[in-house]
């Protein structure tokens, strides 16, 4: 293939801002650094480009890598192109965030990094890069996109009880719902289907089960 005459040297980087909900405590997933200036510091996994792949089929990849899941909610987030962004040269991120259930992560990271774990949304350590600013301009679009969609299928498993669903609602948004009101809203949505099944082993009344009529993105008005 013949080569581009631009003597540009600009690289393209991948990072996915991975998120789920566990025990009612909105999470990220961050990898710790080995390489100087920021060893020891937290990151969002992410990588550069290969030749042969599109930025989607990167992020796909980098979610696959750090958690084994393959089916999670993934959406382009956006262009992050400071020009310091990156003190090894200029480096252009395009950044997606990924929605999951926290039951499917079996967390792994590679040689590169010292650790992989997640973190309350609400307690971030110090982020390499400008991550920081990723971080909140993700957080900021799932809480939105928890107004206006479904999405919250994505953080759940197959079935579960309205009191489940609220919870995730209420760990991404940081503040409590009515339960009244929200119930209603939900069931009045459209998005869930009863199982016809209840709540197992559960030591008070057993909860009615459902499930989201789509497990895919829809528009809906919930809050």
């Amino acid at each position: 293939m013949p080569k581009h005459p631009s003597d540009q040297d600009i690289k393209l980087a991948v990072d996915a801002a991975i998120f789920t909900v566990k025990d009612g405590v909105f999470m990220a997933l961050l990898i710790q650094m080995k390489k100087s200036p920021y060893e020891g510091r937290w990151a969002f996994p992410g990588g550069l480009l290969e030749d042969d792949e599109t930025c989607g089929a990167a992020a796909a990849r980098i979610l696959a890598s750090a958690t084994g899941v393959q089916d999670a909610y993934l959406e382009q987030l956006g262009t992050f192109d400071d020009p310091k962004r990156d003190p090894f040269g200029r480096v252009v991120s395009v950044a997606y965030f990924a929605l999951m259930a926290g039951a499917g992560a079996a967390l792994r990271t590679s040689e590169k990094y010292a650790d992989v774990r997640w973190w309350p949304v609400a307690k971030l350590p110090p982020l390499a890069y400008d991550h920081a600013y990723v971080a909140k301009v993700a957080v900021d679009r799932i809480r939105a996109k928890l107004g206006y969609t479904n999405v919250a299928w994505s953080l759940l498993p197959k079935t579960f009880a309205l009191a489940d669903l609220q919870e995730v609602y209420e760990a991404i948004l940081g503040r409590e719902l009515d339960k009244r009101n929200f119930r209603k809203k939900a069931l009045a949505s459209g998005i869930l289907e009863p199982t016809g099944e209840l709540e197992s082993g559960a030591a008070h009344r057993p909860a009615e089960l459902f499930r989201f009529a789509r497990r895919r993105l829809a528009y809906i008005e919930l809050l």
